[in-house]
């Protein structure tokens, strides 16, 4: 079950999985959704406190090009560039 490093005790992380399996899919769902809305915040947090004065867009555009890449933040940004649809 365990792979890699970790001081976590064998049968703690044995626990820990069967009250996972045991969790009803909808409060996993929530679980997962939960900490992936934590590490984005903490993604712009680390963006923030690295480029000061940043703006709301400008760190939105700088979490798409860490964690999607250069290409899809210059698509991004150009398409904001462009005028609205009628």
């Amino acid at each position: 079950m365990q792979t890699g490093l970790s001081d976590t005790d064998p049968d703690v992380v044995r626990l820990q999985a069967e009250l996972l399996r045991q969790t009803p899919p909808a409060r996993r769902l929530e679980i997962a959704l939960s900490l992936s809305a934590a590490l984005i915040d903490i993604a712009y947090a680390g963006i923030r406190r690295r480029q000061a004065g940043i703006s709301d867009v400008d760190a939105g555009l700088q979490f798409v090009e860490i964690q999607y890449g250069r290409e899809l933040a210059q698509a991004v940004r150009a398409r904001m560039s462009e005028p609205p649809a009628a």
